[in-house]
């Protein structure tokens, strides 16, 4: 019975978590320039673009759960490695206003 209910309302859920973190990195995959990746060491925008729209289709139609998991562990990487070097590479840092010279915990005064 403990089986049954985790087949029939986990494992669902788990499917569409996975889906809509892959939709996600897919939509951001497209954003950056095609420059930016190679900029940024990473592999091109169009290998990124393939393996996530990959990881979409088998998420959506096929539901195979091995190839679910290498398609999330793709989207992890995106995630986790490429977006944010892309990002940098780009200049859509962190930073919001304040000067170049601002640190971790302000701005940086010279020592004064």
């Amino acid at each position: 019975m403990l089986m049954q209910g985790f087949n029939n309302e986990v494992l669902p859920l788990l499917g569409w978590a996975m889906l809509a973190l892959a939709v996600a990195a897919f939509v951001l995959a497209l954003l950056p320039r095609e420059d930016a990746y190679r900029a940024a060491s990473k592999q091109t925008k169009t290998f990124w673009l393939v393996l996530l729209g990959v990881t979409v289709v088998v998420d959506f139609f096929l539901g195979m759960l091995f190839l679910q998991i290498a398609g999330l562990v793709a989207t992890i990487v995106f995630f986790v490695d490429v977006r944010p070097a892309v990002r940098q590479v780009s200049g859509g840092g962190k930073r919001k206003g304040g000067s170049s010279s601002d640190g971790p915990y302000g701005p940086y005064n010279g020592g004064r």
